[in-house]
């Protein structure tokens, strides 16, 4: 695939988990090469520093037009780079979007509210013939597939890499188990499910939460099968959505049985009490233990748990690490630390086993 150029704009969010696309993208796309992002908050800084202290030599800049005065090369598209609270789009992105459909930049957008059906953006499009990419559009029933068995003749070993919440690095565990299963010889595909793995280029997948509830199940089945006979695996790993009891949108237990994953990595926040934005309900996050003991009547096993450290104290995470491996008595790594080798053996075990 080659990779287009992209501005990518996360207005005063690059720190926070909002900007949870932009870090994707960050992190590694095949499908974009990132030039520069466009957050007010943070100009002039490295965008890898601010995400997580490692440079990455892509600067920020306070706007598109910043971008071009200050002799920034043609890009050929603007990437909306954060997920929302009920996927809307802030009002304060909109100049820029405009800026860049003039300088006849496409739009990808991953939010749940449509460029296409914008007041301003949409006619200005069509007026300077700029693709608009609304991702999360959902397909036509006729592009659906339902659920009717075929997940059981997959020869390769399936794994569901999901959490106790949403917005916990999910993505980023997934992604960087597969890039070291492959590095060490075991061959691995991903399954993404949200709009940034599209984003990232990865090849099989859907976007969990714009498809019909009467689908998802055959759509995780779809792209599993469809997964294993072009690419022959030996480990599938799917990316998960939400969580199993998040009470503003429950979702994995439809990987661990239509998807019949029989083995699960499961990130946690050892410090995270509610669930994310429901604080004032009082909403609790329940324990490892406690979810562990769920996917286990779904009838499959955990192998290890990630940790979620960008909230945590450096000298809190090797605490929570003891212990909860005192406690559970399997790996516990954190990803965004130390990597992801640790648990190579273990899941060698589960496909070999």
């Amino acid at each position: 695939m080659n990779k287009l150029t992209a501005l990518v704009l996360t207005h005063d969010n690059l720190d926070n988990i909002h900007a949870k696309t932009c870090h994707g993208l960050l992190r590694f796309s095949g499908r974009y090469d990132v030039k520069a992002v466009i957050d007010r908050k943070f100009v002039d800084q490295d965008a890898g520093e601010v995400m997580d202290g490692k440079r990455l030599g892509i600067p920020i800049v306070s706007s598109v037009e910043d971008y071009y005065q200050n002799g920034g090369a043609p890009v050929d598209c603007l990437v909306i780079g954060v997920a929302t609270h009920g996927g809307t789009l802030p009002d304060d992105f909109v100049p820029d979007i405009v800026a860049a459909i003039n300088k006849g930049c496409a739009i990808v957008n991953g939010l749940h509210e449509y460029l296409s059906d914008h007041p301003i953006i949409s006619p200005l499009a069509r007026e300077k013939g700029v693709t608009l990419t609304d991702i999360r559009k959902p397909k036509s029933i006729k592009e659906l597939h339902f659920w009717h068995g075929s997940i059981y003749d997959v020869e390769a070993s399936v794994l569901a890499v999901i959490g106790v919440d949403c917005a916990l690095g999910k993505r980023t565990t997934c992604g960087m188990i597969y890039e070291m299963c492959n590095r060490k010889g075991l061959k691995t595909d991903m399954i993404y499910t949200g709009q940034t793995g599209w984003m990232q280029g990865y090849k099989h997948g859907f976007i969990f939460d714009s498809t019909l509830n009467d689908f998802i199940s055959g759509e995780i089945e779809h792209a599993i099968v469809t997964c294993d006979k072009e690419e022959s695996p030996q480990l599938i790993l799917l990316e998960g959505q939400s969580s199993l009891r998040n009470p503003s949108g429950p979702g994995g237990s439809e990987f661990l049985v239509s998807g019949n994953a029989k083995g699960a990595i499961l990130q946690v926040a050892p410090e995270r009490e509610f669930f994310e934005g429901y604080e004032a309900l009082h909403a609790y996050l329940p324990s490892a233990k406690e979810e562990i003991e769920l996917i286990r009547q779904y009838g499959s096993e955990v192998l290890a748990l990630t940790l979620y450290n960008q909230t945590l104290a450096p000298d809190a995470i090797d605490e929570h690490k003891k212990r909860l491996e005192d406690e559970l008595q399997i790996p516990v790594v954190t990803p965004l630390k130390e990597g992801v080798d640790e648990l190579y053996g273990v899941l060698h075990g589960y496909v070999h086993g």
